[in-house]
């Protein structure tokens, strides 16, 4: 039986039990994110830390060479699940305790495991709000974005000019995936982080020179082209399925 006009039944309120556990994720990297500050943190992501602290840094490599990977990669990822700045600092860090090749893959994994927990995070919080106020013009975009999702996500990792944190963050709002996210995020980021760890493998010449790491190295076409081109190709799945919508 219907009830009589004036007479609907009240909403229903939200718990804000349930609230805290969609939120909570996020709450606590917020304030992880300002703890980092408060304390001042940031003074030992730069590259002055580094060299200062150089030789206590190798010889506890030394001492301890898997726990020090295991701490590296546990910091990177606190790091990138944060959104600090300075992963660029961190990935010649790296390099330079641990080599090219392990430097290189030590980061790799610490920063898809950092970027997947901000992903998740940011997807439980708010990706259902943000779709149902947005109505059907977000839903095209998911619909758009969802059929090339991972070449589309490639791209971004490919192109170092992106924000890792946006980069992150974006893909949860849209909808994609958690596999697609971790899969296209390892892939991608792997040819930026083994050149900037190779140039970290070689700031131990620069420090014991008495040299500054010049980073503008890092902007330069021999660097950036590969890259460049390396996301153009990430590209061609997407191209080729316009073309065959255009036939």
């Amino acid at each position: 039986m219907a009830n009589p006009p004036g007479d609907e039944p009240p909403a229903t309120p939200v718990s804000i039990s349930s609230a805290w556990v969609r939120f909570w994720p996020l709450a606590l990297l917020a304030m992880g994110f300002g703890l980092f500050f408060a304390m001042g943190l940031q003074r030992f992501v730069t590259l002055d830390a580094l060299r200062d602290n150089r030789a206590a840094l190798s010889d506890w490599v030394a001492a301890h060479y898997l726990a020090a990977v295991l701490v590296y990669i546990g910091a990177y990822a606190l790091m990138a699940a944060l959104s600090l700045p300075g992963g660029l600092i961190a990935t010649l860090t790296g390099g330079f305790l641990f080599g090219t090749l392990v430097g290189g893959l030590a980061t790799v994994v610490g920063a898809s495991l950092g970027a997947t927990i901000l992903f998740m995070a940011a997807r439980t919080a708010f990706a259902d709000l943000l779709r149902a106020r947005a109505g059907s013009a977000i839903a095209r975009m998911e619909a758009g974005f969802s059929k090339n999702a991972f070449s589309y996500l490639l791209f971004l990792r490919l192109v170092p000019v992106f924000p890792f944190w946006l980069v992150n963050l974006a893909p949860a709002f849209l909808g994609v995936r958690p596999s697609t996210f971790m899969g296209a995020t390892f892939v991608g980021i792997i040819p930026g982080t083994f050149v900037f760890a190779s140039l970290g493998a070689g700031l131990g010449v620069v420090f014991e020179a008495g040299g500054t790491p010049d980073l503008h190295l890092l902007s330069q076409p021999r660097v950036i082209g590969p890259l460049l081109a390396l996301a153009a190709l990430s590209l061609l799945p997407v191209l080729y399925r316009h073309l065959r919508r255009a036939r």
